[in-house]
C-alpha cells in the first residue's frame, strides 16, 4: 500500500516572475483607467450630438463629423515629440501633463456656440492629448519583456471597449438635463443644472476625471524598473537584466537611427495599415448612435442599451487576441484576420437596414475587429526597432494612423449630409478595413516564432 501523499510541492517563484507580476498589478490598472477616460473624452461627442445639434444652429452631421475628426489633426502635430519625451525624459511627468490639459479642454467643449468654436476646441483637445497613446506603448516596453508585451497591451487597450460600456448610460442620464421627455404618457421637464444643458454636462462631467487621474499618475507611476521602490532589489535587478538582454539581442541584429527608422518601408506600411483601420473604426464609433437612431427611431434608453453590445464582444476579442498572440508568438494573422472580419461585417451592416438584430450583430462583429487586432499590431514595431528608433516610429505610426480618425468621421458625416444616407459611407469604411488587412498580409512582418515558456502564476503567487 503506497504511503499517503504529502502536500504538493511548492514551485519557487523566480525574482523575474515576481517582478513581472508586480508590474502588471501596479502599472496596468492606472494606465487602463486613464485610457478609459481618454477615449470617453474624445468620443463622447457621439452621444452629446443627439441634442447638441438641436440646441446649436448650423450643427449637422457634416459639422459634427469634421469636428470629431479635427481632433486628430491636433493630435498629429505633437505625437512624435511627445513619444520621444517618454523615451528620453519622463513618462510619469509627460502623461500627467497630458491628462490635466486634456481634461480642461474636454470640459471647455461645453462652451461652444458655433461650428468654428467646436472645431477650435476639438483641435486643441487633440493637441492636449497628443502623445498619450504612443507614449504608453513606449512606456510598456520599459517594463515588460517581449513575451508579456501583447498581453500587457491588451489589458491597456481594453480601456476602449470598457469606455464604450461605461459611457453611454452615464451620458444618457446627463443628456436629459434641460430637455423634455414623455414618461408614462405625461410630459416631464428636466431643468438645467447651473444653467447648463445635458450635452454640456457630458463634456464637463467627463473632463473632471482626466484632471484627477493626471494627479494620480504624477504620484503613482514609476518611470523605469530601477526606480521602483515597490520591487525588491533582487526583483529590480532580474527585470532590468531581462530587458537589457532583449535590448542587446536587438542591437546585435542592427541598431537603427531615428531618421532611418522613420524612413523604413515597414514603418511606413505600418502607418498606412493603422491609418486605414482607424478610418474604419472611428467612422463607425462616432456615428453608431446616429445610425441606429436614424434607421430605427429608437428612444435614448433603448439606443444606449444597444450600443453597449458591440464593446462587449470587442472586449472579449481583444483579451483573446492578446493572450493568443503572445502564446503563439505570432502577430501577422492576429492583426489581419480581425481587420478582415470588420470589413465583412460593415459590408453586411450597410445592407441590413430594417433588421435591427442583424444590424446590431454586424456592428458587434465590426467592433470586435476594430479592437481585437490592436495588441498584436502594436507588438510589431519592437520586432525590428529599439529605443529612440522604436519610440519615434511608434509616434509616427500613431500620428499618421490617427489621421484616419479625421478621415472616417468626416467621410461618413459628409456622405450622409450629401445623400441623406449612411450606407455609402459604410461601404467606404469597409473598403478601408479590407485594404488594411491585405496590406498586413503583404507586409509579412510578425510571422510565428519558436515559443518561449509563458508566464503562469504559481500557487505561491
Amino acid at each position: 500500500m503506497p504511503p499517503p501523499a504529502g502536500p504538493p510541492a511548492v514551485v519557487p517563484v523566480s525574482p523575474l516572475d515576481r517582478a513581472r507580476r508586480k508590474a502588471f498589478l501596479r502599472l496596468l490598472p492606472i494606465l487602463f483607467v486613464s485610457y478609459v477616460i481618454a477615449f470617453v473624452d474624445r468620443a463622447n461627442v457621439s452621444i452629446a450630438k443627439l441634442t447638441m445639434t438641436r440646441d446649436l444652429p448650423g450643427f449637422d452631421n457634416a459639422v459634427i463629423g469634421f469636428g470629431a475628426g479635427i481632433f486628430f489633426l491636433g493630435y498629429f502635430l505633437l505625437e512624435i515629440p511627445g513619444t520621444l519625451l517618454v523615451e528620453k525624459w519622463s513618462a510619469r511627468l509627460w502623461i500627467s501633463r497630458i491628462m490635466i490639459t486634456w481634461g480642461v479642454m474636454a470640459a471647455l467643449t461645453a462652451t461652444v456656440r458655433t461650428p468654428f468654436d467646436f472645431y477650435l476646441v476639438r483641435f486643441l483637445l487633440g493637441l492636449a492629448e497628443a502623445g498619450f497613446f504612443p507614449g504608453v506603448i513606449v512606456y510598456l516596453t520599459h517594463w515588460f519583456p517581449t513575451r508579456d508585451r501583447a498581453r500587457a497591451l491588451a489589458f491597456f487597450f481594453v480601456g476602449t471597449p470598457v469606455a464604450q460600456l461605461v459611457s453611454p448610460k452615464i451620458s444618457n442620464l446627463l443628456l436629459r438635463i434641460g430637455t423634455d421627455e414623455v414618461v408614462a404618457g405625461a410630459l416631464v421637464h428636466h431643468p438645467k443644472v447651473l444653467v447648463l444643458s445635458g450635452w454640456q454636462w457630458i463634456y464637463v462631467a467627463w473632463g473632471i476625471p482626466a484632471v484627477v487621474m493626471g494627479i494620480v499618475v504624477l504620484f503613482a507611476l514609476t518611470d523605469r524598473p530601477r526606480q521602483a521602490r515597490w520591487l525588491t532589489p533582487e526583483e529590480r535587478e532580474a527585470l532590468v537584466a531581462e530587458l537589457e538582454r532583449e535590448k542587446a539581442t536587438g542591437f546585435a541584429k542592427r541598431r537603427m537611427t531615428l531618421g532611418e527608422a522613420l524612413r523604413h518601408p515597414k514603418v511606413l506600411l505600418l502607418a498606412l495599415v493603422y491609418f486605414l483601420s482607424v478610418t474604419g473604426s472611428y467612422g463607425v464609433e462616432f456615428f453608431l448612435p446616429s445610425i441606429l437612431e436614424r434607421w430605427y427611431s429608437l428612444k435614448y434608453d433603448t439606443l444606449t442599451s444597444l450600443i453597449l453590445l458591440p464593446p462587449l464582444l470587442a472586449l472579449a476579442g481583444q483579451l483573446f487576441v492578446g493572450w493568443s498572440s503572445d502564446r503563439a508568438k505570432e502577430r501577422r494573422l492576429h492583426t489581419a484576420v480581425p481587420m478582415a472580419a470588420a470589413a465583412l461585417a460593415l459590408l453586411v451592416a450597410a445592407q441590413s437596414r430594417g433588421h435591427l438584430a442583424l444590424t446590431v450583430a454586424c456592428f458587434m462583429v465590426a467592433y470586435a475587429g476594430f479592437k481585437s487586432y490592436l495588441p498584436a499590431f502594436w507588438a510589431m514595431p519592437s520586432l525590428f526597432l529599439t529605443e529612440a528608433a522604436a519610440a519615434g516610429s511608434i509616434g509616427l505610426i500613431n500620428s499618421i494612423g490617427n489621421l484616419g480618425g479625421f478621415m472616417g468621421p468626416w467621410v461618413l458625416g459628409s456622405v450622409e449630409t450629401l445623400t441623406g444616407s449612411f450606407e455609402g459611407g459604410l461601404y467606404f469604411l469597409a473598403a478601408s478595413m479590407a485594404l488594411s488587412a491585405a496590406t498586413v498580409l503583404r507586409l509579412g512582418l510578425g510571422r510565428a516564432q519558436p515559443r518561449a515558456a509563458p508566464w503562469v502564476p504559481t500557487k505561491s503567487e
